[in-house]
């Protein structure tokens, strides 16, 4: 596996540990439907979140959270609503992003809730 790919899934398993750790119950990881993808379906008591994961390996470019486009916060919204009348979803929906920096010493997790809508 490229080691993009390797840096993306310990980003994706640092932010399900961190929901979890909040009180999170993550229901879906790498949902699909289309040509879009949510990284993290989780539940909060009667909170349903959406969440894009972003990770990289430096801050050199700008934050993991910056590199989150217009275009994907759309696809992620179109997929959310799929996701929510299939699941009948009668509550609140929230949008996240977790954005994970993986250091050579340290691991960085930030949690922005209400990223896009």
């Amino acid at each position: 596996m490229a080691q993009h790919n390797d840096t993306g899934k310990q980003g994706e398993d640092e932010a399900v540990r961190y929901l979890q750790e909040k009180g999170y119950q993550v229901l879906e990881r790498n949902y699909r439907y289309q040509h879009a993808e949510i990284d993290l379906i989780a539940q909060k008591g009667k909170l349903l979140v959406f969440v894009e994961v972003k990770t990289r390996s430096s801050t050199r470019f700008g934050n993991p959270e910056e590199f989150v486009t217009y275009t994907k916060a759309r696809l992620i919204m179109k997929a959310a609503e799929h996701y929510i009348f299939s699941k009948d979803w009668p509550y609140d929906v929230r949008f996240d992003i977790v954005a994970v920096t993986v250091l050579p010493d340290e691991v960085v997790v930030r949690h922005l809730e209400d990223a896009f809508y």
